[in-house]
C-alpha cells in the first residue's frame, strides 16, 4: 500500500430484528458461501469537483424569481462542477498499479468519466479493500448478490474517492402496481367531452385518460413540438406496442390507435414485443404517457441487467441521459428503494447525479412507493421507513389518490428522510404541517429531514391492457407517468410561446400550491400505525395536492 493508513468505511451489522437492507439481519439475509475464486465488478466514484457551486446555479436556474430562472445549464457547464477533482483518476489510478491491478482491469465510465470500473478476481479484491466478500442471500426471496460488510481505502485517497459500489448496499429494485383483472362491465360510463371537476361518478370505480382530462383538466390537443417525455423501464419489465393500440383504441378513441413510442436501450436492454412478454408496469407507464400527454414524444428507455445489481442500472440510466446532448425534458421512474437499504455515500452520490440533470433544464419525477409509512411496499417495521429517491431533494416525488372526491389512497408512501435534510423550498410548508402534527409519532420520524412526496395523481384502479386483455392496477407508479404527462403538455406550449421548459420542479411547485388542488382527507398506515393525514396545504402523503391544469399555466406564465 506504499505506507498508505488503510481506515475502515464500515457498515454496522445489526442482528436483531429490522426492515432495513443496509444493515442485513440474520432473519433477512444470510451468508450462503464465501467466495474467492470467482470475479467481481466494482466502480470506484471519484470525487467530483464543486458540487456545493452545481447546486446553487441548480436553485438559481430553478427558481421562479431568479434572474437566471429557465437560463439552464449546458452539458459542458455542467461538467465544470460534476468531473472529477484534480488529481482523483490519477491517485486511484497510481494506488491500483501499487497493488499490481493491470490497466486492463479498469477503465472510466460516467457521464464526465467520474466513475472508474474495475474487474478483479475476488481474492484480489479481498486484498485491495482489506475485506472478505461473501455470496448473501435475501432468506425470502432467494435472491443472491456478492457483498460486505465493511471495506478499508488509504487515508491519502479520501479526498479523492467517494465509495466503492457495490460493497455495503444490499438494495433491491422495487417498482410494480398491484393488478386487477377483468375490468367490471361498467367502464365506460364516460364521455370524453366531461370536464366537470369532479368527474362522473364512474370514475371512482374505474380510472381511464377521460377520467383524468376531467379531473384535471388536461387538454386533448396534441402538442406542437418535440420536446420528450422519458419512461424508463427496469427488471425486464417490456412496453408492448399493440397492447398500447388497443388501449388507445379502446380509451383515446380521438386519437390514431397506432400512435406509437421510441426505444433506447442500455446495459443489455431490450423490449421484446411478445405478447406473454408485456410488462404491466412498462405497460401502464406507457399507456399513461402516449395516452395521457397528446402528442409529445415518448421515449421508453430499457435498462437490462448488464450491470452488478439494480442500483447500478439506476446508476448507469442517468449517466447515460446526463451524457446526451438533448435529454428528454421530463422524466418519469415508477421504482425506487428504501432509504435505509443505501448507505450514505451512495444516497449522496444518485441524489447529485439527479442535481446534474436537473440543472439543464430537465424534470425528474419517481414514484413515492406503494407502502404507505413503511417503505417501497408494506412491510414490518417499528419507524418509519423513508424512501430514496423519494427522499432527494433534487427530484419530484409523487403520491397517489383515489375516488371522484379526491382522498389519500392509503398505500401511497410519504414521510421525511432520514437522511437528506429538508430543503429551503419547501421549509415553510413543511413546519406548518408539523406544527399540527406536534408530539404525533415523536421518535418515528425525522422531523428535520426531507419530506415527501411533492405532489400527487390519481393512482387506484387505472385501466390498462396487459397481454391482450383489459385490467386494472394501483400504485403511486401509476401517478407517476399521469403527473409527467402533465408537465410535459406545459411544456409543449412552453417551448411552443419560445419560454424554456419547467425544468427542476420543486421550487416552482412549492412557489404556487394555488396551481394544485389540496387533498385534505386520507391517510397512509404502515408500520401499526395509522400513519400521516392529510391536512390543509402540504402533508406527506399527497404533498401540496393534485394537478389543476389551467392553474399551472398560469402559474407558468401562459
Amino acid at each position: 500500500m506504499g505506507g498508505s493508513k488503510l481506515v475502515s468505511l464500515a457498515v454496522t451489522f445489526v442482528l436483531a430484528s429490522s426492515a432495513a437492507w443496509a444493515r442485513p439481519t440474520r432473519r433477512a439475509m444470510a451468508v450462503h458461501e464465501q467466495i474467492s475464486g470467482d470475479t467481481i465488478t466494482l466502480r470506484i466514484a471519484l470525487a467530483q469537483n464543486d458540487m456545493t457551486g452545481l447546486e446553487e446555479a441548480l436553485y438559481s436556474v430553478s427558481t421562479p424569481g431568479s434572474s437566471a430562472y429557465g437560463q439552464y445549464l449546458s452539458k459542458a457547464e455542467v461538467k465544470a462542477f460534476a468531473e472529477p477533482k484534480e488529481g482523483a483518476l490519477e491517485a486511484v489510478s497510481a494506488w491500483l498499479a501499487e497493488n499490481d491491478v493491470p490497466d486492463s482491469a479498469y477503465k472510466t465510465t460516467g457521464a464526465f468519466d467520474d466513475w472508474v470500473s474495475l474487474t478483479l478476481p475476488v481474492s484480489q479484491a479481498n486484498a485491495l479493500f482489506d475485506t472478505a466478500f461473501a455470496q448473501y442471500v435475501h432468506v425470502e426471496s432467494g435472491e443472491r448478490m456478492i457483498r460486505t460488510l465493511e471495506y478499508s481505502l488509504p487515508e491519502d485517497l479520501f479526498e479523492f474517492v467517494e465509495l466503492v459500489h457495490p460493497t455495503t448496499s444490499f438494495a433491491r429494485i422495487s417498482g410494480e402496481p398491484l393488478v386487477e383483472i377483468p375490468v367490471p362491465v361498467a367502464k365506460r360510463e364516460i364521455r370524453l367531452d366531461e370536464r366537470a371537476n369532479p368527474a362522473p361518478s364512474s370514475c371512482a370505480t374505474v380510472v381511464t385518460p377521460a377520467c383524468l382530462q376531467a379531473l384535471y383538466a388536461i387538454p386533448t390537443t396534441p402538442a406542437t413540438t418535440d420536446t420528450e417525455l422519458g419512461v424508463l423501464g427496469f427488471i425486464d419489465q417490456w412496453a408492448n406496442q399493440a397492447d398500447l393500440k388497443s388501449f388507445l383504441a379502446a380509451l383515446r378513441t380521438d386519437i390514431n390507435s397506432s400512435t406509437a413510442f421510441t426505444l433506447e436501450t442500455l446495459d443489455g436492454g431490450q423490449n421484446p414485443q411478445g405478447t406473454n412478454q408485456a410488462g404491466v408496469e412498462a405497460n401502464l407507464d406507457i399507456q399513461y404517457t402516449v395516452g395521457v400527454a397528446t402528442g409529445v414524444p415518448v421515449v421508453f428507455i430499457s435498462v437490462g441487467d448488464d450491470n452488478t445489481d439494480g442500483v447500478s442500472g439506476f446508476i448507469d440510466v442517468f449517466d447515460y441521459l446526463t451524457a446526451e446532448d438533448e435529454p428528454p425534458a421530463v422524466i418519469s421512474t415508477s421504482y425506487g428503494f428504501n432509504e435505509p437499504e443505501l448507505s450514505s455515500s451512495l444516497l449522496t452520490r444518485m441524489c447529485n447525479g439527479y442535481m446534474a440533470l436537473g440543472a439543464r433544464g430537465v424534470s425528474i419525477l419517481f414514484a413515492s412507493g406503494d407502502g404507505g409509512v413503511s417503505g417501497v411496499q408494506s412491510q414490518s417495521c417499528t419507524t418509519f421507513v423513508a424512501e430514496f429517491p423519494s427522499g432527494c431533494p433534487y427530484q419530484t416525488s409523487v403520491g397517489a389518490t383515489t375516488g371522484v372526491t379526491e382522498v389519500v389512497a392509503t398505500f401511497t408512501g410519504g414521510g421525511f428522510s432520514n437522511f437528506f435534510a429538508r430543503p429551503s423550498y419547501q421549509d415553510a410548508d413543511v413546519s406548518a404541517y408539523l406544527t399540527t402534527l406536534g408530539s404525533t409519532y415523536s421518535g418515528k420520524y425525522n422531523a428535520s429531514g426531507r419530506g415527501f412526496p411533492d405532489i400527487a395523481a390519481q393512482g387506484q384502479r387505472l385501466e390498462i391492457f396487459y397481454q391482450g386483455s383489459s385490467g386494472l392496477v394501483s400504485g403511486t407508479s401509476a401517478s407517476t407517468p399521469i403527473f409527467a404527462s402533465v408537465i410535459s403538455l406545459i411544456n409543449d406550449r412552453l417551448v411552443a410561446a419560445g419560454k424554456p421548459v419547467l425544468g427542476f420542479l420543486n421550487p416552482f411547485i412549492y412557489a404556487n400550491p394555488q396551481a394544485f388542488f389540496d387533498i385534505t382527507s386520507g391517510s397512509n398506515p404502515g408500520c401499526n400505525t395509522n400513519g400521516f393525514s392529510a391536512g390543509t396545504g402540504w402533508d406527506p402523503t399527497t404533498g401540496l395536492g393534485t394537478p389543476n391544469f389551467d392553474a399551472l399555466l398560469t402559474a407558468a406564465g401562459l
